[in-house]
This record gives C-alpha cells, sequence and structure tokens, in this order.
C-alpha cells in the first residue's frame, strides 16, 4: 500500500507541474475587462470582432486568419479585433497581417480597439499597425516591438532587427500613421500609453469601452459575427509553447521510467502520449533540430537511469532536457531554420521557463530518491519468513548430537548439527539453514 500512495502522489505531482506550467503560460493573456456584446438588425451585413486575448501563436493565427478568409464588402461591414496580448510569435504574426492586408484589399475596412487597461504589445502592436484604425480603452499601452531570436548571432539578430522595423514603418506610413515613433518601438524598446500614442498621431483615438468605440466609428447597427478561439486553435496555442513541449517530453520519459519498476503498462502509455504530443508542438513552433535532438538525448539518459540505479543518469537527463527546451527555440543552432523562425517579442525565455525548470528538475530529484528506496529495499535481506533466520545466532539448549533444541530470540526450534557434529548445551550456535521445520546449525567459529 506504501508503494501504491507513493506511485499516486508522483502521478499527481505530474499532474499539478502540467497546470502549474499551463497557468504561467496563458495566466498573462487573460483579459480581465468583460467585453459585451449585442446583435441588431437595422443591416444585412456582419461585423465581425475577433477577441485576441491571448499570446500571437499559431492557435490564434488560425483563430483570426480563418475569421478573415472569404470576408468581402458585401457581406461585411468590417472587423474589428479586440486586443489584449503580450505578443507571441513572429512568424504567426506575419501569417494575422498578411491575413489583414487580404481583407482591407477585398475593400473591408479592419480595426484594432485595444480594451482598457490591456497590452497591444509586441507582435501584437504589428498587428494593430496593420489595421485600417487603432483605438485605445484608458489605461491601454502600445509597444515595445523590438523582436527577440532566443540563441541567435549578433548578425541574425540585428537582420530581424531591421527586418521588423522596416515592416513596422512601412505599416505606419501605409496608414497615415507616425513613422518615427513606430520605429522607436522596434529600434528602442518604446512603450506609449493611450494618451502618448494619441496625441503623437500613432493611434487614430481613444474610446472609453467598446461601446462607445462602436457608436463613435457608426458600427453599432451591425449584426455582430463573434469569434474566440476554438477548443482545436486553444490546444494549437497550448503547444505552440517550447517550455510546455519541453515539458512534455521530459515528464514522458520520467514517466516510462517509474512504469520500468512497477510494470503497470499505464504510465508507459501516458510518458509515450506526453512525449508525441510534445513532438508535434515542436513542430508547430519550427522548433530547432537540435533542441528536439537534445531532448531526445535526455530522454536517453533518463531512461538509463534504470540499468545505472544510482541517481545521475537521471538528473543528467533532466539538465539536457532543460537546456534542450531553450535550444527549442534557438534558430543560431537550427540547420533548417527559416526566416524570422524561433523569433519572438517577447522573449518566451522569462521567469516562467526558469520556474518550470526548477520544478521539474524537483520532481527528477525526488523520483531518483524513490527509486532509490526501492532498489534498496529489493536488495536487502529478507525480514520475514526462515529466511530470516539464516546467519542469525542463538544458544544450545541441549546437547545437539547430532540433533537437539536451541534458542532463538527467545524461541525453541528443533535442530541438527551440521555435518553430524556434536554441539554442547551452551554453546553459541549459527542457523545455517532449515528443511521441514527443523534448523541447520553449526557451534559459532566452527568454520562459519
Amino acid at each position: 500500500m506504501g508503494k501504491a500512495k507513493l506511485v499516486i502522489g508522483i502521478i499527481t505531482l505530474f499532474i499539478a507541474i502540467i497546470f502549474l506550467s499551463t497557468s504561467l503560460m496563458i495566466g498573462q493573456s487573460n483579459n480581465p475587462h468583460d467585453v459585451y456584446y449585442y446583435t441588431s438588425a437595422s443591416s444585412s451585413k456582419q461585423l465581425v470582432v475577433i477577441q485576441l486575448n491571448e499570446e500571437i501563436d499559431p492557435g490564434s493565427a488560425a483563430m483570426i486568419t480563418g475569421a478573415l478568409s472569404g470576408l468581402n464588402h458585401n457581406n461585411t461591414a468590417a472587423v474589428v479585433i479586440c486586443m489584449n496580448t503580450p505578443g507571441g510569435l513572429l512568424t504567426s504574426m506575419i501569417q494575422i497581417v498578411s491575413a489583414i492586408n487580404s481583407t482591407e484589399a477585398a475593400h473591408v475596412p479592419v480595426y484594432t480597439y485595444i480594451l482598457p487597461e490591456s497590452l497591444g504589445a509586441s507582435a501584437g502592436s504589428y498587428i494593430a499597425m496593420a489595421t485600417d484604425q487603432i483605438w485605445m480603452g484608458p489605461g491601454s499601452e502600445i509597444g515595445p516591438s523590438t523582436p527577440i531570436v532566443e540563441g541567435g548571432s549578433a548578425l541574425q539578430e540585428n537582420h530581424t532587427l531591421n527586418g521588423m522595423a522596416g515592416l513596422m514603418m512601412a505599416l505606419a506610413e501605409a496608414h497615415g500613421r507616425n513613422v518615427t515613433a513606430a520605429a522607436e518601438m522596434v529600434y528602442k524598446d518604446q512603450v506609449f500609453s493611450y494618451e502618448q500614442a494619441y496625441q503623437i498621431g500613432l493611434i487614430n483615438g481613444i474610446s472609453s469601452n467598446f461601446t462607445t468605440f462602436l457608436s463613435t466609428n457608426n458600427l453599432s447597427m451591425y449584426n455582430r459575427s463573434i469569434i474566440t478561439e476554438s477548443i482545436f486553435d486553444q490546444l494549437m496555442s497550448f503547444f505552440s509553447n517550447a517550455t510546455v513541449d519541453g515539458l512534455f517530453i521530459s515528464l514522458g520519459s520520467l514517466a516510462i521510467l517509474l512504469d520500468l519498476y512497477h510494470g503497470t503498462i499505464l504510465l508507459t502509455a501516458v510518458g509515450i502520449i506526453m512525449i508525441v504530443l510534445g513532438l508535434l508542438g515542436a513542430q508547430l513552433i519550427d522548433a530547432s533540430l537540435v533542441g528536439i535532438v537534445m531532448l531526445i538525448l535526455g530522454s536517453v539518459l533518463v531512461l538509463l537511469e534504470f540499468k545505472t540505479a544510482h541517481g545521475i543518469a537521471l538528473m543528467s537527463g533532466i539538465a539536457v532536457d532543460i537546456f534542450g527546451t531553450f535550444l527549442l527555440v534557438s534558430p543560431n543552432y537550427d540547420i533548417t531554420s527559416q526566416p524570422y523562425s524561433g523569433s519572438y517579442s517577447p522573449s518566451p525565455v522569462s521567469g516562467d521557463f526558469i520556474i518550470t525548470g526548477i520544478a521539474v528538475f524537483v520532481i527528477g530529484g525526488f523520483i531518483a530518491y524513490y527509486l532509490h528506496k526501492i532498489i534498496g529495499s529489493q536488495a536487502r535481506k529478507p525480514v520475514t519468513g526462515w529466511e530470516s533466520l539464516v546467519n542469525a545466532t542463538g544458544v544450545a539448549d541441549t546437547d545437539i548430537d547430532p540433533d537437539g533444541w536451541v534458542s532463538i530470540d527467545g524461541v525453541k526450534w528443533k535442530a541438527v548439527s551440521r555435518d553430524g557434529k556434536r554441539i554442547d548445551k551452551g554453546k553459541t550456535i549459527t542457523v545455517i539453514g532449515m528443511k521441514n521445520l527443523t534448523l541447520t546449525v553449526a557451534e559459532k567459529g566452527d568454520g562459519d
């Protein structure tokens, strides 16, 4: 029962750390301001309202590009992106910007409304700049827009910085905005409050709430189609995170290692599923091939613990997994890197990554200790049954010639001397074995 409780405890820790990482990764993108919508039948055209309240990743990109696909001026009056995002993958941002450009080319105006007390940061600022109009609520901010290339060379970082600055300035110029201020968000990591952004001509207006924004822009009359992430989009968003992918691969290998000692099959199945999901997530973010190889090497070291059984292989494997997770977003180490692959805004390697790494290391240490206890118990001498009497010492209660009686820990046993040798009463004896409840004994010091 004790071992069962430990196994249940470890599985619980697996689940807890997954939920911990999930909350760390997506908690910052939750919008604390509810947006309420209503519909009106005064026009046959629709108003498409997209709630972008999460990071920019393949999930949110799929949501937005899917929502914009097929829109035209005959069926759509306008598109409004309600924004509160800290940023994300530049590759996903470029997909969204391209979709916005195509929508505007189809004569469907696209607006960005950055909700009160919310962010249009980093990759989100490029999306806002691509729209026809930008409006902001009180307490909101836009920028910074500096791209981050994790593990990239100075040349690669400079290339990405200049490329993103060129994109930002081109978008600002195309929509009649302050190009200099737009460039500062990229080159100088500048953040503008809603008031500053309006005063310098970076945005089109300020509105206290979403309803007022719609009324000001004559959009209240249209039927509204509200777009949020589907369950599939949310799964894509969840697995479009290098820390989550590395975590799944690491915990999957640990689950398989545990099952090698327990043979439940269940943990092995869970471990394999986690590893596959981690690899699929790495594919979504065009992860570094070297990072994936490092994660596989770390998993091999973890499983090698079954042979070495001293904890060093297990902890080394976890350390390699953590390093491999970092390399997942490092295009400088990717022989197949594409333009801007692995580039983020802001950096994905933050306090969340460090906390998750420490948590995985701690759980690995716990498992190493647990496995050490299992191995130690398997090697320990039996403490029940007649086997526990082997090598035990006692006293001859009678002469043993060749049989008689002995006492061991106050319990009398029938005994026979080894090789038929006489053992006098009162001598100290050692148990050699047992047959048919009769102990085989020898006088202590007599060759035992």
